[in-house]
């Protein structure tokens, strides 16, 4: 079963079960994931599960950053409401690597490139980023590639 499948099974679930929220934010990520698909290959489409991780990561990222101004703002009860929302979509990205897991794929794509400087990160994220899969984030994979480097 792809990610948008499971989506859309766990909306059509949230609408029998009247759960507003969860309801809200499956049929935002639904959206955007359409929009992908779109803008990726018309309007029938289907996002590939990596793609498709991608989109959600988006959607991770903008509510983080709606909490940052949130809370600078004074205003937690829409800071704890982007929290609730983050907590569903994380159900649909793939467990995230542990700190030995990441170290281990960093060392093995320096060593498949052979890299020897922080001139040659680009390659090395690209191989990095593959290997990967969508289980951690462009920044702390970037942090890792660096510490490795330097």
């Amino acid at each position: 079963m792809t990610i948008q499948e499971k989506i859309d099974a766990d909306l059509k679930e949230a609408m029998r079960s009247k759960d507003a929220e969860r309801l809200s934010v499956l049929r935002m990520v639904k959206s955007a994931l359409m929009n992908a698909a779109i803008e990726m290959q018309g309007a029938r489409a289907q996002l590939p599960d990596p793609d498709a991780i991608a989109v959600i990561r988006k959607q991770v990222k903008q509510r983080e950053d709606s909490i940052e101004g949130f809370e600078k703002g004074g205003r937690l009860e829409l800071a704890a409401k982007e929290r609730r929302e983050i907590a569903v979509l994380m159900e649909y990205l793939p467990k995230p690597l542990t700190e030995n897991e990441l170290e281990q794929l960093v060392k093995g794509a320096i060593a498949e490139i052979g890299a020897t400087s922080k001139a040659q990160m680009g390659a090395v994220m690209k191989v990095a980023t593959q290997k990967a899969g969508g289980r951690v984030d462009g920044r702390t994979l970037s942090q890792a590639v660096q510490k490795a480097l330097g």
